[in-house]
């Protein structure tokens, strides 16, 4: 099976969790432009919720996860 060219990993910083998943982001766009023009939320899949703190445990683990754009402080490709 090869991989989604629309799903980009990336990592989600917010003031108290680590997310880690997939969003859907057509090849050659950039992060930046998909958070401009995200609207309250945005869907991660394969989604990762950590605790924040180095070495934190894992909290939930969900197909789809919606994330409130507002409380998003970081937002970075890859793992």
């Amino acid at each position: 099976m090869h991989p989604d060219p629309n799903r980009t990993r990336v990592t989600i910083f917010t003031g108290s969790y680590r997310i880690k998943g997939y969003i859907d982001l057509i090849p050659g766009a950039r992060i930046t432009d998909y958070m401009a023009e995200a609207k309250e939320f945005i869907a991660v899949t394969d989604a990762e919720v950590w605790e924040l703190q180095l070495g934190g445990r894992q909290i939930i683990a969900a197909p789809f996860l919606n994330v409130c754009r507002e409380h998003i402080q970081v937002i970075a490709p890859g793992q």
